[in-house]
């Protein structure tokens, strides 16, 4: 059982310390993966000192600061041979209010768009072609239940978005298997982080489990999939929401 130990890992969106990204990121570091850290701010670098990784602030909507980002990696770390594309949702300093579909301008789609599929493809099309090179890669995308599985009203964008993260996985899996590179998807529900809101946090008591999940219990399912071991696995989705898409009544 090799796991992960010696791979040169990138895990994007890791920039909050009660976050999913950070979660993972915590995990492969203590799998004795070479580690890179990337957030849009500063405080990335808080994060990269904690595990004792490199870290890179990227605006990963920008085609060139991601292939900034990567030759930074590769500079300093290697190839990249394990990519969790973590970042989306959310961005530090931005704040995108709810809509109904008709209701969304260009502007906001767009935005939508970028943060949360646009980043997953730049990364992905950057790190494919040495995967395959190599025989080796994992790429492990964070999409979300909300999209691929269920939705919420007002939030159209964001599971339309979702729900393209998965497709990619998909069209990834089953191009790039014949190269050695799986890809696959783990689809939070109800995750108590540091952006939750009240609400969602009682949401996640509602589900079978009886309570919102945790950043490490999706870090644990992020991490079997990066691992060497995993290589019989790509295309897949895990859903990882305490049984709450299959109940019927809730609550």
């Amino acid at each position: 059982m090799t796991g992960v130990a010696g791979r040169v890992a990138l895990v994007t969106g890791a920039g909050a310390p009660g976050g999913i990204g950070f979660a993972i990121a915590r995990a492969l570091a203590a799998g004795g993966a070479r580690l890179c850290v990337t957030a849009t701010t500063g405080r990335i670098h808080a994060r990269g000192e904690e595990l004792g990784a490199m870290s890179h602030i990227a605006d990963l909507t920008d085609p060139a600061q991601v292939a900034g980002l990567f030759a930074a990696v590769e500079a300093q770390l290697g190839p990249v041979e394990i990519l969790v594309n973590n970042a989306g949702m959310v961005q530090t300093g931005l704040d995108v209010p709810r809509g109904h579909l008709a209701d969304w301008t260009d502007e906001v789609w767009a935005h939508h768009m970028a943060l949360n599929i646009n980043t997953t493809f730049h990364c992905c099309r950057a790190a494919l072609p040495g995967m395959a090179a190599r025989r080796f890669g994992r790429i492990v995308n964070i999409s979300s239940v909300t999209g691929p599985v269920v939705t919420i009203d007002g939030s159209s964008a964001y599971a339309t978005a979702k729900a393209a993260i998965t497709g990619m996985t998909r069209s990834i899996a089953l191009e790039y298997g014949p190269r050695g590179v799986t890809c696959n998807a783990v689809l939070p529900g109800w995750i108590a982080t540091e952006s939750s809101s009240p609400e969602e946090i009682a949401a996640g008591t509602r589900t079978p489990v009886g309570r919102p999940g945790r950043p490490e219990e999706v870090a644990a399912c992020a991490l079997f999939l990066a691992l060497d071991e995993a290589s019989y696995v790509t295309g897949a989705m895990l859903v990882v929401d305490g049984g709450n898409t299959v109940q019927e009544m809730k609550g």
